[in-house]
């Protein structure tokens, strides 16, 4: 017995030390944590469990029999983050460069099936360099595996990745299938096809941080929701992620202790211009009525012109969306209305309720937007926002013009409470243009043309650029003065909070991807 515990504490030694001490000390002179340093940080002291820590692959080819490595290459397992269960795996890229193989690919499966079957989140360290080429098929075959988890995972447990090194191939489409990527700027990246190959192929000289490193996702493609400057800040930015969501798309975000105070808040008074026509930034309206310090924004650098993220009000965990005037107008285009349609279904997911703030004067035009589908990309937002059945509350600041009205949460479309401050105008399209359609006759005949527009465009404004017709239609629930906006959220989201809603019955809707 002695000696089997001897042996026993061997190789736990060896699967601890991974790939050998000269290869972590080459993980870090890249400033890159080593995988089960990564674990130690992001999980609570004392409480990783370790899954398949003697696991080594199948392989007898190109000498890979000489090769067994106990772990293969990732770690898995599961832990607390404050004490809350999560299931974890952490890729070893000092061991055969984090390559998946038939193996590796059965323990993160494992601990996939573990998080499906007991409704705790997944958290995936990605750093590796793609499917073991020594395997073939096998490797591959171990990536749909993989891929097919996460879709039947998808809406039922939370799945976060972190994208830590490289993850290229067909390694990206798991993070892209989870509900939130993180990377790491400059020691991460990710592409279907490397440098090389796009050279051969077009080409084009490109580096691996110009074609897929983190900055380009973040900034250009959308793929990546949020960036970190290294490992530790990465795992720190999943940590605070997650205190906003539930385990399960069964249970409700954890609400914090609050105490109701003077909800008054003065500084809201003055943040739309009195000139309709200048920009303010909707962030300002967005800090004035959530919890201090509480808005965690999601895709900051991605498609400006709307805002998303998580926030608390009075404790509770609630997912904003919100036209951004600072950027383009608000005006919704392709690339934010698939960014506030993903967003908006995730919420909806996991039972987080919806703020969404609006200042839109419509749809971006062009050719360019046409041609890139914002018919169908628009409709995706629309789409998510009707299919929605969490609470949802709406705040109306100033503009709300054409069908945008009506895409951004409108009562129309199921919102439950619509709000909108004075400045609002709600309208067809703005003043100038509707009196250049509807008064273009008396215009044209006009002796001083100019000055019946600035008439008549007066006459329009005063008759529908302001909340009160759709108020008295009961398209607005309460004209409210900005300063008390806080405390008309925070009754609206306690009278809500037990809201039950179901969809007709069906396998599922047809969004327009």
């Amino acid at each position: 017995m002695k000696n089997k515990i001897e042996t026993l504490q061997q190789k736990i030694a060896e699967a601890h030390l991974g790939g050998g001490q000269q290869r972590v000390d080459s993980q870090h002179k890249k400033g890159k944590l080593t995988a089960r340093e990564r674990l130690h940080f992001l999980l609570d002291e004392g409480s990783f469990e370790e899954i398949g820590m003697l696991v080594t692959h199948r392989t007898n080819d190109f000498g890979m029999d000489n090769q067994l490595i106990l772990g293969d290459g990732v770690i898995t397992g599961y832990g607390t983050i404050a004490g809350r269960l999560v299931y974890v795996f952490s890729q070893d890229f000092t061991v055969f460069g984090g390559s998946l193989s038939e193996t590796h690919a059965e323990k993160i499966c494992k601990i996939m099936d573990l998080a499906m079957q007991n409704g705790a989140p997944l958290i995936g360290l990605n750093d590796s360099g793609g499917a073991r080429i020594q395997e073939g098929v096998r490797s591959l075959g171990g990536y749909a595996d993989i891929f097919y988890r996460n879709v039947r995972a998808s809406g039922v447990v939370p799945q976060i990745s972190l994208v830590m090194g490289p993850c290229a191939g067909g390694a990206v489409y798991s993070p892209a299938i989870t509900d939130f990527t993180i990377m790491v700027e400059e020691t991460s990246y990710m592409f279907v096809t490397g440098p090389n190959v796009v050279k051969t192929v077009t080409n084009e000289t490109v580096t691996a941080e110009e074609l897929g490193g983190a900055m380009t996702h973040a900034v250009k493609s959308g793929v990546t929701h949020l960036t970190a400057e290294n490992d530790l800040q990465a795992i720190e930015l999943l940590k605070k992620l997650i205190s906003y969501i539930p385990q399960n798309c069964e249970e409700k975000p954890a609400k914090l202790s609050f105490s109701l105070m003077d909800e008054y808040r003065p500084e809201l008074a003055d943040i739309v211009p009195d000139n309709s026509q200048l920009p303010y930034d909707m962030r300002a309206v967005v800090q004035g009525v959530v919890d201090p310090d509480s808005f965690l924004e999601i895709h900051p650098d991605f498609a400006e012109n709307i805002i998303v993220g998580f926030a608390r009000l009075g404790g509770r965990s609630i997912g904003i969306v919100g036209n951004q005037p600072m950027n383009l107008a608000g005006v919704l285009d392709v690339n934010s209305s698939r960014k506030g349609a993903r967003f908006v279904r995730f919420c909806d997911c996991f039972n987080i309720p919806l703020l969404v703030l609006v200042d839109v004067p419509g749809f971006l035009p062009g050719t360019d937007q046409e041609w890139n589908g914002i018919i169908t990309n628009g409709a995706k937002l629309l789409y998510a926002f009707s299919e929605a059945t969490v609470p949802r509350v709406s705040l109306i600041t100033r503009k709300a013009y054409g069908g945008a009205y009506d895409v951004m949460n409108s009562k129309h479309i199921g919102a439950d409470v619509n709000y909108a401050w004075p400045t609002a105008e709600i309208a067809v399209m703005g003043a100038k243009g509707a009196s250049e359609i509807i008064f273009r006759k008396e215009i044209s005949a006009a002796d001083d043309p100019e000055a019946l527009l600035k008439e008549k465009e007066q006459e329009y404004q005063e008759k529908f650029a302001h909340p009160y017709r759709a108020a008295s239609r009961g398209f607005i629930d309460e004209v409210i003065l900005p300063v008390d906006t806080r405390r008309k959220l925070l009754r609206a989201f306690a009278m809500l909070e037990n809201k039950v809603d179901h969809l007709p019955r069906k396998k599922h809707g047809n969004i327009p991807l």
